[in-house]
């Protein structure tokens, strides 16, 4: 079974040269890197679950998780500043390509009723972001041990200029989009 960063390098790089006519190797899109992050909007009512998740999203990501805190105070949310709020990795390299390979892979296919993700989730300069609901789907996670059912948000960074060719590299790779 061939690895993601190989199927990159024999494969979605001849095919998006031949695809947008790229006159040099540099100006394919790759991968820069993957953001995962959990909010957490109950952290304000019970501090514990910041610490359980971050645990959790380091064993999805396979790196410890950043705890993220409350950059100013809203009284409407009672969300004071420097409360911890979220957890979140970034992951570049290996552990990158080891990531979307599962998720791709293992984790969207474990979803009830996949039909494919969207196709509209780009920002205009071809990066995609995911949003997963069931932080379950992922084989890492028991489900047994797990105090409640958090989402979390992939982001994938790519160097593609625009979502048209972000797009094509995502679906050469792999990603599930639907029709």
């Amino acid at each position: 079974m061939t690895t993601l960063k190989e199927k990159y390098t024999n494969e979605v790089v001849a095919a998006l040269t031949e695809e947008f006519k790229y006159t040099n190797q540099c100006q394919v899109p790759k991968l820069e890197k993957v953001v995962l992050n959990m909010g957490l909007g109950e952290a304000v009512r019970n501090p514990k679950i910041v610490e359980t998740a971050a645990q959790e999203l380091g064993l999805i990501a396979g790196q410890k998780a950043v705890i993220t805190r409350a950059k100013k105070p809203i009284a409407n949310f009672k969300l004071r500043a420097d409360l911890p709020i979220g957890c979140k990795v970034t992951l570049r390299r290996e552990k990158m390509y080891d990531f979307l390979d599962r998720l791709i892979n293992i984790a969207l296919p474990r979803v009830r009723d996949f039909k494919g993700i969207s196709g509209k989730a780009f920002d205009g300069r071809g990066n995609y972001s995911l949003g997963i609901t069931e932080h379950i789907i992922f084989p890492e996670i028991d489900y047994d041990k797990t105090d409640a059912i958090k989402g979390l948000n992939v982001t994938v960074v790519t160097t593609a200029k625009t979502d048209e060719e972000g797009k094509a590299f995502l679906k050469l790779i792999g990603m599930p989009f639907k029709n």
